[in-house]
């Protein structure tokens, strides 16, 4: 019996031994993960900056200051942003601290082509009528485009049914009732609508 279990225990033992030596461990590399490192100006430079630009020497950033700094940002090359980030501390030739060396300069600081040209405004916005809204439901349904009743809305069967017109006639299919549709469509323009046209 003892040689049994001393039988027994060496083939356990010899099992586990063969089973950790054919068992690999596959270990995954690990990720490395990027930390953003976010420029900071300090007070002292915020002081020479506010000094430089003829602010109140306040050491902070609030919104005159910032506003001050946009236009030092436009006359210089750089970016509106309102921030004292390197590329506007090294414009102002205010020293770095040793930390901000480290952190490279943004590509975006710098002013490009678009950043010059001036907004456009946008017009007002074109809106039809109830009645010329009828009146294209009417002649869509002449059409063959629309099988409703006209009801003056702008529903989603009437916006189908006016991109098929506008496609038929060599129009963008926008499925609006805009001022190039109702013009197409023979439908007269309010006064106002003419007023916002020639403007």
């Amino acid at each position: 019996m003892k040689n049994l279990i001393i039988l027994v225990l060496t083939t356990i033992f010899l099992s586990v031994s063969l089973y950790a030596q054919t068992t690999t461990t596959t270990t995954l590399p690990k990720t490395e993960t990027t930390k953003r490192t976010v420029f900071r100006a300090t007070k002292e430079q915020i002081t020479q900056a506010q000094k430089m630009l003829q602010s109140p020497e306040t050491g902070k950033m609030d919104d005159v200051f910032r506003d001050a700094v946009k236009k030092y940002q436009s006359a210089n090359g750089l970016k509106a942003t309102g921030s004292l980030n390197r590329a506007t501390l090294e414009k102002m030739s205010i020293p770095l601290t040793d930390r901000q060396k480290t952190i490279p300069v943004d590509p975006k600081s710098f002013a490009t082509a678009d950043d010059n040209k001036p907004k456009a405004k946008r017009g007002p916005v074109f809106k039809a009528t109830k009645d010329q809204i009828v009146a294209a439901q009417r002649l869509l349904r002449e059409k063959n485009l629309f099988a409703s009743e006209p009801t003056g809305t702008l529903d989603s069967s009437t916006r189908a049914a006016l991109k098929a017109f506008q496609e038929a006639n060599g129009l963008k299919a926008t499925g609006t009732l805009n001022q190039t549709t109702l013009e197409k469509m023979g439908i007269a323009l309010t006064d106002k609508q003419k007023a916002n046209a020639a403007n």
